[in-house]
């Protein structure tokens, strides 16, 4: 546990630590998160957490839209995290890293100057024995190795950090971070100490989204199977009227071969000439007749047949 004990080996009393509201943002155990902190309240928290060990309360707000909230605008449950990084910009902002160590509950708010601060004590986390705990993870394990098959925007090195956990509460809460859950079920999961009801929890959720995940890829396959067909039917359509239409010119092609031919037979031409002529039918006869080529010598053939 993040806070220190006394020598008996239980939990001192209540700690105090500055208090950094959060907006659209639940912080859970071992999540190390970079923040940019803006409003004036929150970067005197952190200064002062900085001052101080370096520990800080990081607790979601009700609302995001709330510039400056008070006491009753805020979670009672939040998380202790360490500052690892803190950077002040150019802007005045400030840019921070945090690491979440504990869950925590705000019993008392305190007056301080400019900005929160709180007592708060570390939430208990309820055990259960180890072949339950075996069991619930590696189900979960499995159900989290198809989610991610199925939902490529998580990558897949994401498995081998889950594979290595076998704590059911860091396992848990590792998983939230991964997963497309509501702020409000967030901050519910954050506020249960139960790490095997939080992993049921999790694993209905990841249930629920594999199901969904199937159907959008069945819709998909249907979709690209009539797209592929739609492609195939227009290409074969295009190739058809292609056919149809070098068939038809073919035939007229055709009938102009044997017009020029018969002109020739009629037409009273030098020996020379006579076998120009015939050779440039012959040649005429091999060529496709929508080539340049063709229009040329068939240009080429009536100008001479047309001469007096």
């Amino acid at each position: 546990m993040f806070f220190s004990k006394d020598k008996k080996g239980t939990e001192e009393g209540p700690k105090q630590l500055a208090l950094l509201p959060l907006r659209d943002l639940v912080v859970f155990p071992y999540m190390v998160v970079p923040l940019i902190v803006g409003r004036e309240m929150s970067i005197k928290a952190l200064e002062e957490a900085a001052d101080n060990g370096k520990r800080i309360l990081l607790a979601t707000q009700r609302s995001a839209s709330t510039e400056e909230p008070t006491a009753e605008d805020v979670y009672d449950h939040g998380t202790v995290a360490n500052i690892i990084q803190m950077l002040r910009l150019p802007d005045g902002t400030v840019k921070v890293l945090v690491e979440g160590k504990c869950r925590a509950k705000i019993s008392r708010f305190l007056e301080t100057e400019g900005h929160f601060r709180v007592e708060v004590e570390a939430l208990d986390e309820s055990t259960a024995d180890s072949e339950t705990q075996a069991e619930s993870v590696a189900t979960i394990k499995a159900l989290f190795e198809e989610y991610v098959k199925l939902n490529k925007s998580i990558p897949p090195e994401m498995l081998l950090s889950i594979s290595s956990i076998e704590d059911s509460s860091r396992l848990a809460d590792t998983l939230v971070a991964q997963l497309n859950i509501k702020l409000e079920e967030r901050q519910k999961l954050l506020e249960n100490g139960d790490a095997l009801a939080r992993l049921a929890i999790l694993q209905k959720f990841i249930q629920s989204e594999i199901e969904i995940l199937q159907v959008e890829k069945k819709i998909k396959t249907r979709v690209k199977k009539q797209m592929e067909k739609t492609q195939k039917e227009y290409y074969l359509n295009e190739q058809m009227e292609a056919i149809q239409k070098e068939l038809g010119d073919k035939d007229e092609f055709k009938s102009e071969i044997d017009e020029l031919l018969f002109r020739a037979s009629k037409k009273k031409l030098s020996e020379e000439a006579r076998e120009k002529v015939e050779r440039e039918l012959r040649k005429l006869k091999m060529m496709s007749p929508m080539s340049a080529e063709a229009n040329v010598v068939r240009t080429y053939l009536d100008w001479v047949l047309s001469l007096p």
